[in-house]
């Protein structure tokens, strides 16, 4: 009898995972300009596909839940949290990674400002700080104060206490470059 409790178990188990392989989706996500194809489940998250997936480690997952900002990546244009928006609602969309601000192996005029203002202390909030400031640039070429302050709020930061974030965005809003020149 346990026997064949057992392998009844075994059976639906495998047809379980049999239907979550159905349910599998083909998707294609343009990161960072360049198309991958990958297969999905429908509730596997952004960020998971860009580390593990794709191999773009740069995005930093921290509390998972939408309420860090560690992993904000851009989508376009438009900041947003990985570790809670599913791979599978970002199809057909720009999806924008901090890999994606160097070019030639340069950093950025924003990634420099956060060099010359000390913004980078344990650098795990950086990233998502670089991508919603970039965002932020962006759509503002000289932001004001508040709306620097407004741009970052969904971004924790343990390390810096703020001001050196906030002096990197006005060091390269007061030089008028754009942080990405695409």
């Amino acid at each position: 009898m346990n026997h064949l409790h057992s392998q009844a178990a075994e059976d639906a188990a495998g047809q379980a995972h049999n239907g979550s392989k159905r349910r599998s989706r083909c998707i294609a996500l343009n990161i960072n300009g360049e198309l991958h194809e990958i297969t999905v489940q429908p509730r596997k998250m952004l960020i998971e596909v860009i580390r593990e997936t794709v191999g773009l480690t740069g995005t930093k997952g921290s509390c998972l839940s939408g309420t860090c900002g560690a992993c904000t990546v851009l989508l376009s244009g438009r900041p947003v949290l990985s570790c809670i928006t599913l791979a599978v609602e970002c199809e057909g969309k720009e999806i924008r990674t901090v890999e994606d601000l160097a070019q030639g192996g340069k950093l950025n005029a924003l990634q420099e400002a956060f060099l010359d203002q000390g913004a980078v202390q344990c650098g795990f909030c950086t990233p998502g700080m670089l991508m919603s400031a970039t965002a932020l640039l962006e759509r503002h070429e000289k932001p004001s104060l508040a709306q620097i302050k407004k741009g970052l709020e969904g971004n924790l930061c343990r390390c810096t206490g703020y001001n050196a974030i906030v002096d990197a965005v006005l060091q390269v809003s007061d030089q008028g470059v754009l942080p990405v020149m695409k």
